[in-house]
């Protein structure tokens, strides 16, 4: 597999989120900040993500990625777009209840290419602990499936 990339673009309020390869959760901290910025900007209007060259996505960057989607539509009412082409990352989308809080397409009328890297950062060990149990509770309240597959996950971590 490919290592992961996150590509974010802003044109005039029109964010776009470009996973690539392998999306591990060294990018937690980033995304997260990433997020709070976007989330802050008064210009947003619409959110897509892409994952058109996504190979594998793991959880936290699922769960900041519904974190997303649940604070744009409360705060904006704004429903994330996600452009997914890949079978398998269709299903675990769906698997994880994201068609209740995404629009989710095979394709796109228009191409929007994002241009700025977030980094990797996986020095900060509490910091990446806290995102990642945040991101995991978020998954857990989408559906009760996603409550009974993190618990665990979500337990282990809070008690280490």
């Amino acid at each position: 597999m490919n290592p992961g990339q996150i590509l974010v673009a802003n044109r005039q309020g029109v964010y776009v989120i470009k996973l690539v390869g392998d999306v591990r959760l060294t990018f937690c901290i980033s995304f997260d900040q990433f997020i709070d910025a976007m989330l802050a900007d008064t210009e947003l209007t619409s959110v897509l993500f892409d994952l058109s060259d996504a190979e594998a996505v793991d959880s936290t960057t699922l769960g900041l990625m519904a974190k997303i989607s649940l604070l744009s539509q409360d705060q904006r009412n704004i429903t994330p777009v996600i452009l997914a082409t890949n079978s398998s990352i269709k299903r675990i989308l769906n698997s994880m209840g994201f068609a209740d809080i995404f629009s989710i397409v095979d394709k796109l009328d228009s191409s929007l290419i994002p241009s700025k890297s977030l980094c990797c950062d996986d020095q900060n060990a509490p910091m990446i602990k806290e995102r990642v149990i945040e991101a995991h509770k978020i998954l857990m309240s989408l559906n009760e499936q996603n409550a009974d597959t993190f618990k665990n996950l979500v337990k282990m971590l809070e008690e280490g």
